[in-house]
């Protein structure tokens, strides 16, 4: 098992930034990959981008540009940093971590961006 703890989210005006972290319970340096989805009222769960320890990051076409995933090994922390946010961001935002045996998924953090 895996724990996965989110910090960070909140309410922010369109244009605006936040910044949501993650703690594993394990070294990011033996998972597959970290990374963060989000799911939206009504809608299904989306990945929102991934790092990995080979390959660095990769993000879906609808944040790239204005999100970035960044790794502190010395902390053990994932950071996501949202920039130029957009009310269609509005989602609980997800941490999510593949320990090669399948994926993990933190309880969740709101991110609410009015127009």
């Amino acid at each position: 098992q895996m724990q996965l703890a989110e910090s960070g989210g909140g309410q922010v005006q369109a244009g605006g930034s936040l910044r949501l972290s993650c703690k594993p319970s394990r070294s990011i340096q033996s998972l597959n990959k970290v990374g963060w989805s989000r799911q939206a009222p009504g809608k299904s769960r989306e990945l929102v981008g991934t790092w990995r320890n080979s390959g660095g990051a990769t993000y879906a076409d609808f944040v790239r540009g204005r999100f970035t995933i960044t790794t502190d090994i010395a902390q053990n922390t994932v950071t996501l940093q949202m920039n130029m946010l957009k009310p269609e961001d509005t989602a609980v935002y997800y941490c999510l971590a593949n320990n090669w045996g399948g994926d993990y998924f933190g309880p969740g953090t709101p991110v609410t961006v009015s127009s």
